[in-house]
C-alpha cells in the first residue's frame, strides 16, 4: 500500500459512521468508551477488572459495555473491538491464563461470549498489535512522511513496528497499512527474545516496570519494595526530585540496552520505523538515545574486525540535529545507462525511533476501531462475491 492510500484509509475513517465499542483492560482497571470514526462519544466508564474472580469480572465487561450502549440510546452498534492482555487466542476471542488475571485459567471464551450477548461482532487482539496499527494510520508513520514530503525527499515509510513498554514488553508490526497477525494470531511477542543484559532469561525480564524499580533498588542499595514508581525514578534521573540520581540513570539506561538489542534483531527483519508507547515512554529522552546508539553500535567478528549491527543508520526522530539528517538524506541522480535520462533517489538506508504522536491509549483505541471496520468491510465484500458467484462454481485456495 502507497502512502497515498495509507493517506486515503484514513480520510476514509474520519468520515466513518460506525460506532464500535472499545476497552482499555488493564490489570487493575477496565475502562468502556465508543468511537466514531475518530472521535470518542460517549463519556467512558471505569471499573475494577477483579482478574482473580472470574464471575465477577465476567460481569464487569458486560456491564460496562452496556452502560455505554445505554448512552447511545437507539444508535446502532457496530461491532466491539478492543486489546486485551494475552497468551490468548485472539483470532478466536479465547484469552488464556494471565500473570495480572489468574481467573482465566485454562481458557476462556471471552469473545463468543460478548458475540452472544451483544449480536455484533467482536475483535480482539493485543495492544502491542492495536498500538502500532493507531500509529501506522493515525500517529509516527503519517506525522514521519509529512516531515518528509515538506523536505523535499522522494523518500516513504510504508512499515511501522510499534513497542509497548510499561508492565510488560508488546510489540506489533503493520505492513502497508495492514496489520501482521501471524498464522497463529502470535506475532509480535517480542518479550520473548532473549536477554542480552542477563543470560538466560527473557528480554521482559529487563524491559518493564518491575525491572526499572528493581535495578534502581539494587543500584540505591534498598529493598525492592522501597523502589519508587518509575516516573519517580524518571524525575530523580533529570534532578526534578531528590533521590539517587545515578541508580535512576542506570535503571532506564540498562532497560534501553537490553531493549535495544530486541528492536535491533527485530528490525534486521522487518525493515521499519519504530515508535515507542507505554508508560515508560515518558523517559524517552533517556531511553531513545541510548536505544539508537546501541542500534547503531556494532559487532566484533571472529577474525577481529568491527560490523554494523544494522544495514540501516537509526536516527532519533526527536532530536533535532538527527531529524534533520534523517529528513535531508543522501538525494542524489544517477544517469541511466544508453540512455539521456536521469533518476533521483536517495541511497541512504535508514529507520527512525521516536515516542508515540497520539498517546498510548489513544493510539490503542483507534487501532481497535480501523481494525474492527477493516474486518466489517472484509466481510461485507465477502457476502458480495459469495451472492455473485454461481452454484457450479468452485476454488482452489
Amino acid at each position: 500500500m502507497s502512502a497515498r492510500l495509507l493517506e486515503l484509509v484514513v480520510l476514509n475513517l474520519e468520515k466513518e459512521k460506525r460506532i464500535v465499542l472499545t476497552l482499555d483492560a488493564g490489570g487493575t482497571n477496565f475502562v468502556f468508551s465508543a468511537l466514531q470514526g475518530k472521535k470518542q462519544i460517549v463519556e467512558p466508564y471505569r471499573c475494577p477488572s477483579n482478574g482473580d474472580n472470574l464471575p465477577k469480572c465476567l460481569d464487569g465487561i458486560v456491564e460496562g459495555f452496556t452502560k455505554i450502549k445505554k448512552q447511545l440510546g437507539k444508535k446502532k452498534i457496530a461491532a466491539i473491538s478492543f486489546a486485551f492482555p494475552g497468551p490468548a487466542d485472539y483470532l478466536a476471542g479465547i484469552i488464556g491464563k494471565l500473570n495480572n488475571m489468574p481467573a482465566f485459567k485454562g481458557g476462556v471464551a471471552l469473545g463468543p461470549m460478548l458475540a452472544d450477548e451483544f449480536k455484533v461482532p467482536v475483535f480482539i487482539n493485543n495492544d502491542g498489535n492495536l498500538f502500532a496499527l493507531g500509529e501506522a494510520l493515525f500517529g509516527m508513520l503519517p506525522f514521519v512522511n509529512g516531515l518528509l514530503e515538506r523536505a523535499g525527499n522522494p523518500k516513504r515509510f510504508h512499515n511501522i513496528l510499534g513497542l509497548t513498554f510499561g508492565t510488560g514488553f508488546g510489540a506489533g508490526f503493520v505492513r502497508n497499512g495492514q496489520l501482521w497477525l501471524g498464522d497463529n494470531g502470535a506475532s509480535g511477542e517480542i518479550f520473548l527474545m532473549r536477554n542480552r543484559t542477563v543470560s538466560d532469561t527473557f528480554v521482559e525480564d529487563s524491559v518493564s516496570i518491575r525491572a526499572v524499580k528493581r535495578t534502581y533498588a539494587v543500584a540505591a542499595r534498598i529493598l525492592r519494595k522501597e523502589a519508587p514508581e518509575p516516573a519517580q525514578i524518571f524525575k530523580i534521573a533529570v534532578g526534578r526530585k531528590p533521590g539517587n540520581k545515578e541508580a535512576a540513570k542506570k535503571a532506564f539506561t540498562r532497560m534501553a540496552v537490553a531493549a535495544a538489542d530486541a528492536i535491533a534483531n527485530s528490525v534486521t527483519m522487518l525493515d521499519s520505523l519504530v515508535v515507542i508507547g507505554g508508560g515508560l515512554s515518558g523517559a524517552s529522552e533517556i531511553i531513545i538515545p541510548v536505544i539508537v546508539d546501541e542500534m547503531n553500535g556494532s559487532f566484533e567478528r571472529l577474525s577481529g574486525e568491527r560490523h554494523d549491527r544494522l544495514v540501516q543508520r537509526v536516527f532519533a526522530l526527536d532530536d533535532a540535529a538527527q531529524r534533520e539528517e534523517f529528513l535531508r538524506g543522501e538525494v542524489t541522480t544517477v544517469k541511466v545507462p544508453r540512455s539521456g535520462r536521469e533518476i533521483t533517489y536517495d541511497p541512504l538506508k535508514r529507520t527512525a525511533v521516536g515516542v508515540t504522536r497520539m498517546g498510548t491509549s489513544e493510539a490503542i483505541a483507534m487501532g481497535a476501531y480501523a481494525f474492527a471496520i477493516h474486518e466489517l468491510d472484509k466481510e461485507k465484500k465477502k457476502k458480495r462475491h459469495s451472492r455473485k458467484a454461481t452454484p457450479n462454481c468452485s476454488s482452489l485456495v
